[in-house]
């Protein structure tokens, strides 16, 4: 049987390289994506088409596959004129790999659903470079008849592909792991920050820290910049400051609230305000040694 046709939104460096590995494996792609080199470079490897708009993309496609930045741009993408909602063609399905906010795609697939479209929510776990080789790990929700149709395409994409539930699961799950994440790296971030203020030797904190139940990669990584002055953490502020406030919103849309996910936001919110956005998370340390009473 031939392969399905796969239109893919948002060429940024995890989903250039996922279109990379599309090709690899010998799928047609139709793309979008305002940066047009990024475009040529998909076209220039062959099988491959640039859409005028998200309606020509979805009536030409099998499967719609978006990695964009926000919720606010999917549903620009969907609802817009010449959307996604207009062109896409019955028993297809729109998978979104961002990190969006759950209720937003519940929303979108309700309406999907009326005109006969599954979808899935998929966000993603690793980097680029696994991206390129078909070995990220996804975090799926969505209804499990449509999971299982198109989890053979998923698994051209990723090593490790999770079944979570219901639409929306996805991007909960990720939301959460998330949070706990980029928690994490600033509380280190500022133990570090206070060592310095003391005098205290950032190197022997790491080494008694990191030989109790403390340790983790994350904790490497704030050591990284904060002992070592090395960056190596590919995750910018800007995006956790967004991945926290989605949390937030997803928190209040359950009926609660997260004070520790709040004192976070307001954190990485700062830095972004006072230029730091486009570092990666573990540069908060600087923020934390200049940061005023």
């Amino acid at each position: 049987m031939s392969k399905p046709v796969i239109g893919f939104i948002g060429l940024g460096l995890m989903g250039g390289n996922m279109v990379e590995n599309l090709q690899k494996r010998g799928f047609e792609v139709i793309v979008m994506d305002l940066n047009k080199d990024a475009v040529a470079a998909v076209l220039a490897r062959g099988n491959a088409t640039e859409a005028s708009s998200p309606k020509e993309l979805a009536e030409k496609s099998d499967i719609i596959e978006l990695c964009v930045t926000t919720s606010e741009v999917v549903e620009k993408l969907v609802y817009g004129e010449n959307g996604i909602l207009e062109g896409i063609k019955e028993d297809s399905v729109l998978i979104d790999f961002g990190t969006s906010i759950p209720a937003s795609s519940q929303k979108i697939g309700a309406d999907l659903a009326r005109k006969g479209v599954g979808m899935i929510d998929a966000p993603l776990g690793r980097t680029p470079a696994h991206a390129k080789d078909g070995l990220l790990n996804i975090m799926a929700g969505g209804d499990k008849a449509t999971f299982d149709k198109y989890e053979p395409v998923l698994k051209e994409q990723g090593e490790n592909v999770f079944y979570l539930g219901p639409l929306g699961a996805g991007h909960t799950t990720k939301l959460i792991n998330n949070f706990m994440g980029m928690t994490t790296v600033c509380a280190m971030s500022q133990a570090f920050a206070a060592a310095k203020l003391a005098g205290v030797d950032r190197g022997q904190l790491y080494e008694i820290m990191s030989s109790g139940p403390s340790n983790s990669p994350f904790m490497k990584f704030c050591k990284n910049y904060a002992v070592d002055g090395v960056s190596d953490l590919g995750f910018s502020i800007n995006n956790a400051n967004k991945d926290l406030r989605y949390f937030n919103q997803m928190v209040s849309d359950l009926g609660s609230r997260s004070l520790i996910a709040e004192g976070t936001s307001t954190n990485l919110s700062a830095a972004v305000e006072a230029g730091m956005g486009s570092g990666n998370v573990p540069e908060i340390f600087d923020y934390f040694v200049d940061l005023k009473k």
